[in-house]
């Protein structure tokens, strides 16, 4: 989750997927934190590595459609609740 720098909570700054040059943020940390869903639980799920959860929850990757429509599937949310262009604001604010 980015804050109001763009940076994560992590303090990294997403990196845009290869050769795109666009950032894509996201909330999944959050979201699986909320329903107690482990990296792993969530990957297998999904049918994917636990390490691309890690992956894409830091920014260093950006989900192919496909992938991103199964993850706000599984999160029972819109794309738009999971995914943006745009750094989520903070909670409270």
């Amino acid at each position: 989750m980015a804050t109001e720098n763009g940076r994560s909570a992590a303090g990294r700054r997403p990196r845009a997927a290869a050769g795109s040059g666009e950032t894509i943020y996201n909330r999944i940390a959050m979201l699986r934190a909320e329903r107690n869903v482990s990296r792993r639980q969530l990957a297998e799920a999904l049918g994917v590595h636990y390490q691309t959860v890690g992956y894409l929850e830091r920014g260093e990757y950006s989900p192919s459609l496909h992938l991103a429509l199964r993850i706000a599937r599984y999160f029972e949310v819109p794309v738009e609740v999971v995914f943006s262009t745009e750094p989520f604001p903070r909670i409270g604010q």
